[in-house]
């Protein structure tokens, strides 16, 4: 039977994800031209060595890169090494990163990984996936961004809200479990473009291809995306 095509969305419902189509044969295609509209895209995050880049990661989830550049803009001031975040009364880790929200459960996760990093690795942010992996609050999207942005190293692909949301709407994947989308997506691309690849699908999901109102006609993909015909106003 033929594969049944999603409908347009009425004016009253909410935007949703549908049974995508498989798009992976126009993978290169589609990476050509986000390439092409974001040339530079870089992280945007705030940090000079490995220790702040981990922990501003950590502290990037469920936050905005604005938010949390105010955020370490002072607490990066006060707090200079492991050692000063193991040794930190919680409560006032708590209050120094209050606004990036989950605060409690970031100040414990922040504090039990420095008090690990000094007792295993010497008070220095380890370099492999399986070392980072083990440190509290630390899950594969956190450890390939510190691997590739602090040590050069490409291990995967960093997959947040945005690379899991339009990967999937592109017909990139059919997975919605992050560890698997970022195996559908590291079959796709090549290794050195991996982190590159994250960062522009964060990009294009920040201005354009955003969850409930995708921008769908102003899309450099539009043509090559299989889920642009079931959103209102393209």
């Amino acid at each position: 039977m033929p594969e049944k095509k999603p409908r347009k969305l009425t004016s009253n419902e909410p935007v949703q994800e549908y049974d995508i189509p498989d798009n992976r044969h126009n993978f290169d295609r589609i990476w050509a031209l986000l390439q092409k509209e974001y040339p530079d895209a870089k992280p945007s995050l705030n940090y000079s060595n490995p220790l702040e880049l981990l922990v501003a990661t950590v502290l990037s989830a469920q936050s905005t890169d604005v938010q949390i550049n105010k955020v370490t803009e002072n607490l990066f001031k006060k707090y200079k090494s492991a050692w000063d975040y193991a040794n930190a009364d919680l409560r006032e880790l708590e209050i120094d990163i209050y606004s990036s929200g989950f605060y409690k459960s970031k100040a414990k996760n922040i504090k039990a990984a420095a008090q690990m990093i000094i007792e295993r690795y010497g008070g220095e942010v380890p370099r492999t996936m399986e070392e980072l992996v083990t440190l509290p609050g630390v899950g594969r999207k956190t450890a390939n961004i510190v691997l590739a942005r602090a040590f050069g190293v490409i291990e995967g692909i960093a997959v947040d809200t945005h690379v899991k949301r339009v990967s999937g709407r592109l017909g990139l994947t059919k997975n919605s479990d992050p560890a698997r989308i970022e195996q559908d997506l590291i079959s796709l691309a090549r290794k050195e473009d991996l982190d590159s690849f994250s960062m522009t699908l964060i990009y294009h999901g920040r201005k354009v291809c955003q969850a409930r109102k995708p921008r769908c006609q102003v899309c450099v993909v539009k043509e090559l995306c299989p889920s642009s015909i079931i959103f209102i106003g393209e």
